[in-house]
């Protein structure tokens, strides 16, 4: 155990325990602090700082909700491995104001009635919500008579708020570009309409068998052909690539929905290269789902190494913020931008300027990546207790796509098949969805039936129902094979 030297500064405007926190944290991010080492107790640093343990308390407290801290019960507090962090801006501490309410939200919400239990992977745990910030932040932009926020302005979004996207973009997944490469929209749908305008008709687009089947209803609704590839451990088969004469191949490559396989550089590189062979290849990836991954060192985007300017990206804040938020972007490579001016840069940008100028604030004051760091912690905490749930359960076979995202892949040993299982389940007041539920094609045979079960908002005794429900429909079901 350090004993820290920190200079706080009793006459300064900032609360001494953000001066704590700030200084705590600047230690651990510049490697002073190891992970591992245990910090000195509260009392032991009040005394030594000569301030209240109510102090200290509350700056531990905020660094063990934002993922730099894991308390030890009867032992103290001890540094984390903050290498999976998001760390894009290092100063912003925010107010107490808003630290207090954002410790209010923290507080573990009653269970609910369970008269419906929603394993849905596309929901998010709207209780944590960082309501304070958010408050604030709408609040302060409100009284303003700021005429630009009535009109519509660039065509790709506000050139501020594209800044801090690809600020974020550089330091958390890799991806370097200009702002002016970055599009705007209000949602992957939308983005994906303007990018079969820009890459023009009668384009052949390959999917995985299982895939995220809004994008495939788009592709094809905009006059696309629609093609199938198998996918292995990797992901997508090469060989099917290669043979599908695609102009576009449409991937998730940091965590395929909904099988949740995390595509190893090698199958990225060979991806890459197929790509690269023909001018007019493309490839799609989106990356919705990248900022909550569990296991392992984050991988960089595709676009990071890509060399020949052959991947448009796609992402999101719908998972890390909230789905209502509706704002997504894309990033053109260079070879594509000027098709997009010339064609389709007279589309205005789809989401408001109020819209936009409250998440540029959210970004540049430091929430999003505060936000950020205690969801990651968050819901690792809930898929490591559904996953302890259903390894008591004699009814799965097998659990996977537990990597990252917000759901796990489940194999279900039952004589129900799975469109039957999630119609009685759906019956019993349980939302399950079947794996068939994502395939554009022909389901391929499988050994047991599949089910997707998201967690991102349920707590441990929704689950607890949820699967106790599971348990005795499958039962009275029968086992399967007999």
């Amino acid at each position: 155990m350090k004993e820290l030297w920190i200079d706080l500064q009793a006459k300064s405007k900032t609360a001494l325990y953000e001066q704590l926190y700030a200084a705590i944290r600047r230690n651990i991010t510049d490697g002073k602090l190891s992970p591992g080492e245990k910090l000195p107790s509260t009392r032991f640093m009040a005394k030594n700082l000569g301030v209240s343990r109510s102090t200290v308390a509350l700056a531990y407290d905020q660094l063990t909700a934002e993922g730099y801290l894991a308390p030890r019960q009867g032992s103290g507090y001890y540094v984390c491995d903050i290498s999976e962090l998001y760390q894009l801006s290092r100063e912003h501490a925010g107010t107490e104001k808003q630290r207090k309410g954002e410790q209010e939200n923290r507080k573990e919400e009653a269970a609910s009635p369970a008269c419906e239990i929603r394993f849905s992977p596309y929901e998010i745990d709207c209780r944590k919500f960082p309501y304070a910030a958010w408050y604030r932040v709408n609040k302060e932009l409100m009284p303003r008579e700021d005429s630009e926020l009535l009109l519509s302005g660039e065509s790709k979004g506000m050139e501020k708020l594209r800044s801090q996207i690809s600020r974020y973009l550089y330091r958390a997944r890799g991806v370097e570009c200009r702002p002016e490469q970055i599009i705007v929209g209000a949602g992957n749908e939308y983005l994906l309409m303007l990018l079969a305008q820009i890459l023009g008709t009668g384009k052949s687009v390959l999917m995985e068998e299982y895939t995220y089947v809004q994008a495939y209803a788009t592709f094809r609704n905009m006059g696309c052909h629609m093609l199938a590839a198998h996918t292995d451990s990797d992901g997508i088969c090469m060989e099917d690539v290669h043979m599908s004469g695609a102009d576009i191949v449409y991937v998730m490559p940091a965590h395929q929905f909904p099988l949740g396989i995390v595509m190893p550089l090698k199958r990225r590189l060979e991806l890459l290269k197929w790509a690269a062979a023909s001018g007019e290849r493309y490839i799609v990836e989106d990356d919705h789902d990248s900022e909550f991954r569990y296991k392992g060192k984050p991988i960089p985007a595709l676009w990071g190494n890509d060399r020949a300017g052959h991947v448009v990206y796609l992402g999101t804040f719908s998972k890390s913020i909230t789905p209502s938020l509706r704002i997504s972007y894309m990033v053109l490579p260079e070879r594509l931008l000027e098709r997009y001016e010339k064609n389709c840069g007279f589309y205005a940008c789809t989401v408001s300027r109020f819209g936009q100028e409250l998440l540029y604030r959210f970004l540049e004051e430091g929430h999003f990546e505060r936000h950020l760091n205690r969801m990651r912690n968050h819901y690792k905490q809930k898929q490591e207790t559904l996953i302890a749930l259903l390894k008591r359960e004699n009814w799965v076979q097998s659990v996977s796509g537990d990597n990252a995202g917000l759901h796990v892949l489940v194999e279900v040993k039952t004589a129900y098949s799975e469109e039957e299982l999630c119609r009685r389940a759906a019956g019993s007041g349980v939302e399950i969805h079947g794996l068939a539920e994502y395939c554009i094609g022909n389901p391929p045979k499988k050994a047991y039936p599949s089910v997707l079960l998201g967690y991102g908002n349920l707590n441990e005794a929704e689950m607890r129902r949820g699967l106790e429900i599971l348990r005795r429909l499958i039962a009275g079901g029968g086992t399967f094979g007999k």
